[in-house]
């Protein structure tokens, strides 16, 4: 698996919630970030208007790439 490095900014409330978080789960704040974002994606999946959206925008780059290959 590729790993990708990411700079996260938060307000130093939010931070220190999430650190809190992730000390009483026992987990990293890594860990803890991977899970929101994993729990984001899938509740991305899960919504309707989502996925109408991105089935809309993959028609829409299908048919860019498609010109542009010509």
């Amino acid at each position: 698996m590729t790993i990708k490095s990411r700079t996260l900014r938060l307000p130093a409330d939010r931070a220190e919630a999430l650190e809190a978080i992730a000390g009483v789960d026992g987990v990293s704040v890594n860990e803890e970030i991977e899970r929101a974002i994993t729990a984001h994606i899938e509740a991305r999946r899960s919504d309707p208007g989502f996925r109408q959206r991105l089935q809309a925008s993959l028609e829409r780059n299908r048919e860019v790439l498609e010109r542009l290959s010509r």
